[in-house]
């Protein structure tokens, strides 16, 4: 029988995006990982979880510079207390957003983190969740990355997977790295969200 982790009350879905997931510029795998956090997402919210969708804010001329096809979130959001959208200027979900304060006034104890880029804007926002006190999950299987490219004279190219696993163990020993999607179990946290659907910072345009 399949051993599930202990529930975490928050999904925190990083920067799943057109630009990361469909087209040419897409992850490896990236069908993959679309399935297994739509499975997060779907379970999080019959389980009254609150689910937030991080969107990166890239600079002019990036692939996901807002409101260009590649900045659109992947997933549909279903706006309200448990569900909403946080744009976000650094890979650190936190840092100068209001995610900090959504979790806080939900009462989330523990969060799950899925998404793009292992590396960076997951290793980031879940360095922060547990610097700030949070139990952290990272799903191994519903995190993805780009290969790292190889450097002549000094490295060779080393496979998206690999680095995806190398950014979560990064993480160390306090956050859960080792659990798969499917064993990750949800709840409902404490306190009902304040119309969390308008914390999406759209005060950046």
């Amino acid at each position: 029988m399949t051993q599930h982790t202990q529930p975490v009350d928050a999904l925190i879905v990083v920067d799943v995006q057109s630009a990361f997931v469909v087209g040419d510029g897409a992850v490896p795998a990236a069908d993959l990982i679309v399935e297994r956090t739509t499975d997060l997402i779907a379970r999080a919210r019959r389980d009254g979880a609150l689910v937030v969708h991080l969107q990166n804010d890239g600079p002019p001329g990036a692939e996901d510079e807002p409101h260009t096809p590649g900045w659109e979130l992947h997933h549909p959001v279903l706006p309200g207390p448990r569900e909403l959208v946080i744009r976000k200027p650094r890979d650190d979900g936190f840092h100068a957003t209001p995610l900090g304060e959504v979790l806080a006034g939900a009462g989330v104890r523990a969060v799950a983190v899925c998404g793009v880029m292992s590396e960076m804007c997951v290793q980031a926002t879940a360095r922060t969740a547990l610097e700030r006190g949070y139990r952290v999950v990272v799903p191994y299987d519903a995190h993805a990355t780009q290969d790292c490219p190889a450097v002549p004279g000094i490295c060779e190219a080393v496979p998206a997977a690999t680095v995806s696993r190398v950014a979560a163990y990064a993480l160390g020993s306090d956050a859960e790295v080792t659990v798969p999607t499917a064993d990750v179990t949800f709840t409902a946290p404490e306190i009902e969200a304040p119309e969390a659907g308008r914390a999406d910072a759209a005060a950046r345009s």
